[in-house]
């Protein structure tokens, strides 16, 4: 008989350390027709039912192999296009029609059946891959702008494919100058309302945007054009559609038997059971299918807090404590180890993020270290504390500067980005600019006091979709973004103001190379809260010229400011968010000034600037590098 699994696969596989099983499981056309592989080790017995068999259960039947729990069989002249299912006869007796778990495509929901096919895209990215290293290091600048495809833009209300959203993509990120491009979850899922956070197809792309060589031709675009691509990866749980994973073989299978430990409350799905080896397998071999088929470049991980916890979100009675009492699910963290510890291994030069909203101490540490191993770690504090404080009324936030000065405490503790996500601007928490205080002149200003901020300290950048022109609404994934508001003077300002901080921000190595280092950045004003300013400076490696920032967080022009500086000469202001290039008041520094040999908090040399109203200044030291490339020195380390 036909088959694709050697002794090693089955070996391997059920040892859970088989993580390229979307090679050997599901459906590959074979000469004569196509072989079938689905693991269902407590089934009675497995057909595969299609159009070709009037969807009729026991005709093309499948047979166990040797103890391993899979079952597998050809369908002769089957090939590509055609549409399956699994029928599972399980250990109740129930039949259940089930997509195949590693199914490459899927019908476009609501309807629910694989689809056999065999991707042919002719990759011309390979000036990207050779480079991909270097513009996925800690130290090299990445500015990462986060899309939902379907909600981005739309032709005539109808959302547009991956091929056409790829030029278009590509086209305003490089307009804009963002790095990188981040995919909310396009792995196939049911409900379009859930964003992609309810997937059912860990190998699929979702067919709401075509095919999946067009979305391998989607990123082969952005790749060409300097732009990578980050995907929303979803391993934290699964939804309970009846033709998705759970209760796959008539058992609970892929999730936990136990609803204290397999079902979760908030988003009523199911969870993983990540100490069943098979079940680790399946999902490691589901990243790294997206990194091997469409060359991704990093995978942002999801709800990875209510991972780590079994008490996550749950009240006392409602979860399994570990028999020592502790509330840490030990098999996840050691499956996100190995997940981290595996496709590092294979691809050193991509990147994992975790969506971690806790103070789990070395999520972005290595394994061996005691981490989790992941590259980055999302800021949610940075981004809780920074909106907090600009949704007051500025006259209140001298009250409150804590809640700007309070990251300094632990900047160093990971390997940070700082997201300003889709998730603050749903559900009633209203847009960025309208969570602001002010006339409309003031909320713009505010924006571009936000972004400045954000750009110029310590940690990667990420910026949702519609944040750009700063959108009045809150985000629907049923329409796309308000386009003709970036028309608007101030809106067209604010694009032009993102587009500068992410030219700076490639161009200045002080504002990158130290980004995850604590020689990065160094306090120069902190603790002026009468004023509302804050002061730092950002460094580079030896030879680069170090920049200065001053943010003023009221709306009252600060003449005369004093602050030390690190070295004499001339400092050139190269960023003045209140310029009128941006429908700003025009208030600034003339390009620069000669530093004074005046002392200043620990400085031998000092500037005197003025600081904008609801303004960022951003000043770098002539005479030192001040271009960088995306050559980074040999030995960056690695997370």
């Amino acid at each position: 008989m036909t088959t694709l699994l050697t002794a090693d696969d089955l070996f391997l596989f059920n040892q859970g350390t088989h993580y390229r099983l979307y090679k050997k499981l599901g459906a590959h056309i074979v000469d004569g027709g196509t072989y079938f592989a689905v693991w269902a080790p407590n089934a009675r017995g497995v057909s595969v039912i299609g159009d070709w068999n009037g969807w009729r259960a026991h005709h093309d039947e499948l047979h166990p192999r040797a103890e391993s729990g899979i079952w597998e069989g050809v369908v002769k002249n089957l090939g590509h296009g055609a549409r399956y299912k699994f029928a599972v006869v399980g250990a109740d007796g129930v039949v259940r029609d089930k997509a195949d778990p590693f199914a490459v495509r899927a019908e476009h929901p609501p309807a629910t059946a694989s689809i056999v096919w065999q991707p042919g895209h002719a990759w011309g990215d390979e000036a990207w891959m050779r480079t991909r290293y270097q513009r996925m290091s800690r130290a090299a600048p990445i500015s990462i702008y986060e899309v939902h495809l379907g909600s981005w833009r739309r032709d005539r209300h109808e959302v547009l494919g991956y091929r056409d959203l790829g030029t278009q993509l590509a086209d305003h990120c490089a307009n804009l100058g963002f790095t990188h491009v981040e995919l909310m979850p396009i792995m196939e899922h049911p409900f379009y309302g859930s964003w992609g956070y309810q997937v059912t197809g860990f190998f699929a792309p979702t067919t709401r945007y075509g095919a999946p060589d067009d979305l391998m031709a989607m990123i082969d675009t952005l790749h060409r054009r300097g732009i990578g691509v980050i995907m929303d990866w979803v391993p934290a749980h699964f939804p309970t559609d009846a033709h998705g994973l759970g209760l796959f073989d008539g058992t609970h299978l892929y999730e936990h038997a136990d609803p204290r430990r397999g079902f979760h409350p908030d988003w009523t799905s199911y969870i993983f059971n990540y100490g069943r080896l098979e079940v680790k397998a399946f999902l490691i071999s589901s990243a790294m299918s997206w990194l091997e088929r469409y060359h991704i470049d990093g995978l942002r991980v999801d709800g990875v807090a209510s991972m780590l916890y079994r008490d996550y979100s749950r009240r006392p009675g409602e979860w399994v404590p570990n028999e020592d009492g502790s509330n840490h699910d030990r098999d996840a963290i050691a499956f996100l180890q190995d997940f981290n510890r595996a496709v590092y291994t294979s691809y050193p030069d991509i990147q994992t993020i975790a969506e971690e909203s806790t103070a789990w101490g070395g999520v972005s540490r290595p394994p061996e270290n005691g981490g989790l191993g992941f590259g980055f770690k999302w800021d949610l504090g940075w981004m809780h504390d920074t909106l907090k404080h600009l949704a007051r009324e500025p006259i209140h936030r001298k009250f409150h500067f804590d809640e700007l000065t309070f990251r300094s405490l632990y900047a160093g503790s990971e390997n940070y980005v700082l997201p300003l996500s889709h998730d603050e601007v749903v559900h009633g928490k209203r847009s960025l600019i309208d969570k602001v205080p002010g006339d409309a002149w003031k909320r713009l200003a505010s924006m571009r006091l936000l972004f400045g901020y954000q750009w110029t300290l310590p940690g990667k950048k990420l910026l949702f979709m519609g944040g750009e022109i700063g959108v009045w609404k809150e985000w629907n994934h049923d329409d796309e973004l308000d386009w003709p508001l970036g028309l608007h003077p101030g809106h067209a300002g604010l694009a032009r103001w993102i587009g500068d901080l992410n030219g700076a921000y490639r161009t200045y190595p002080a504002l990158h190379r130290g980004d995850c280092e604590p020689w990065g950045f160094r306090w120069l004003v902190a603790d002026d809260r009468d004023a509302g300013v804050l002061a730092y400076a950002r460094y580079g490696v030896e030879g680069d010229a170090p920049a200065v920032v001053v943010a003023n967080f009221t709306p009252v022009v600060r003449e005369g400011y004093r602050i030390g500086v690190p070295r004499a000469g001339y400092w050139r202001e190269i960023l003045n968010s209140d310029a009128s290039a941006y429908e700003g008041s025009g208030v600034g520094n003339r390009g620069g000034m000669e530093a004074e040999r005046v002392p200043c908090r620990g400085h031998e040399q000092s500037l005197v600037i003025t600081a904008p109203p609801l303004g960022v200044v951003v000043f770098v030291a002539e005479g030192e590098r001040v271009s960088a490339s995306i050559t980074i020195p040999t030995g960056m380390p690695r997370p």
